[in-house]
């Protein structure tokens, strides 16, 4: 579906066109995509550090901002100029979701010569295998992680699925060397979180390998993926899963003890991984697996809350961007099985965040509910919900 009403602003150095319709006034899926394309459009507007081409880290920014989330210590964690690369690559996600979705050459463009080049400043060539690392390469060394490199791959597959630019199949190929790097045989496979504090093998490396093996694996029909993306599959059910709800775990230390936190985006990489591997082989275990995850997850992360406005209704309690993956596997799954009741709570939910929450400057929250909020908005809540409401246009 197409926006055909186009005003255009100058958005970042970026000659950009954004549809003219109000996201408040707009209805069913036009006002999805519509909210999608405001929030593209506003975060690339006020996250924007002209200086680099970059996104802060928050907006507004804080200057007090500390990063709980990276391995590394703590000399990179205050006082970042931009983003760390894994908010950062939430607006590759979105992009590629709204240019799906909508197949307008404005969101083509806008990642070209905009994130794309971005994208670039975290690339690491003086490392081998080269990757992305976690802070661009102009503030020197920082980690790399396996699982960031996980979603930037399989954003490039989506691309070249899009374009047929080889140039993306090469960027997912090259990925998918270094990610596979991080697979020994400790603990029998698998593949570690971080290159440089290898002390756990995680779901969320692991589960969205699998992922990316299955996508190149139909976009090149080389068998070497497809081994790759059972072996991988095989391997985190076999040590991550819980059997007795069929959530994935953490991860798994290399003294064997398990890492028993949940979230959902681990669960959701392994439903899409189910389902590819089902759509492929035909294998009704695949299947299995994958409801029976979705129905683990669904019981598991959604309660029913009251919200700002006082009412109460079922929601997603973690955090955006983790269910936005767990969305992915849902909505593979809904392909299969024709079953809306999981994802269609997500959209309520998003919906529910987008009327009730906002705050003056146009961003959400990570508690869809509104009760909780806080000044300083982080990217990538933010971000992955672009990927979000254009997935969720045609849920009712």
């Amino acid at each position: 579906m197409k926006l055909n009403i186009f005003s255009i602003i100058l958005c970042g150095g970026l000659l950009w066109a954004t549809s003219c319709s109000n996201p408040a006034t707009t209805s069913g899926a036009n006002r999805d995509i519509s909210i999608a394309d405001s929030m593209y459009t506003n975060i690339l507007t006020k996250y924007n550090v002209e200086k680099y081409g970059l996104l802060q880290e928050t907006y507004p920014a804080n200057p007090n901002n500390q990063v709980t989330y990276l391995a590394e210590g703590s000399e990179q964690k205050r006082d970042q100029e931009v983003s760390f690369l894994w908010p950062y690559s939430g607006m590759l996600s979105g992009g590629i979701a709204l240019y799906k979705t909508t197949g307008d050459a404005k969101y083509l463009q806008s990642l070209e010569e905009r994130i794309l080049p971005g994208l670039e400043l975290y690339w690491d060539n003086t490392r081998e295998p080269n990757c992305y690392q976690s802070y661009p390469m102009f503030n020197g060394e920082s980690d790399r992680f396996y699982d960031d490199n996980d979603w930037l791959a399989i954003d490039f597959c989506d691309l070249y699925a899009l374009t047929k630019n080889e140039k993306y199949l090469e960027k997912a190929k090259a990925l998918y060397t270094y990610i596979y790097s991080g697979w020994d045989d400790v603990l029998g496979g698998g593949i570690y979180w971080c290159e440089q504090k290898k002390t756990s093998k995680n779901t969320c490396s692991n589960a969205p390998a699998t992922v990316l093996c299955m996508k190149l694996y139909n976009l090149t029909k080389d068998n070497a993926y497809l081994e790759q993306a059972k072996k991988t599959y095989d391997w985190t059910k076999n040590n991550l899963r819980d059997p007795e709800d069929c959530v994935y775990w953490d991860n798994v230390r290399l003294d064997g003890s398990i890492g028993k936190e949940k979230y959902t985006y681990n669960s959701g990489q392994m439903i899409q991984a189910g389902v590819l591997l089902y759509q492929q082989s035909g294998d009704e275990a695949y299947l299995k697996d994958a409801q029976e995850t979705a129905k683990g997850a669904y019981q598991r992360f959604t309660e029913v809350r009251k919200a700002i406005d006082g009412t109460e209704s079922r929601f997603y309690t973690a955090s955006p961007w983790f269910n936005v993956i767990l969305l992915r596997g849902l909505v593979a799954l809904y392909e299969v099985d024709h079953n809306p009741e999981y994802i269609r709570t997500m959209a309520d939910n998003a919906r529910y965040a987008w009327d009730h929450t906002r705050d003056v400057n146009g961003f959400l929250d990570n508690d869809w509910t509104g009760v909780k909020t806080k000044k300083h908005k982080w990217l990538l809540d933010n971000a992955c919900m672009v990927e979000l409401f254009s997935e969720i246009n045609n849920i009712k």
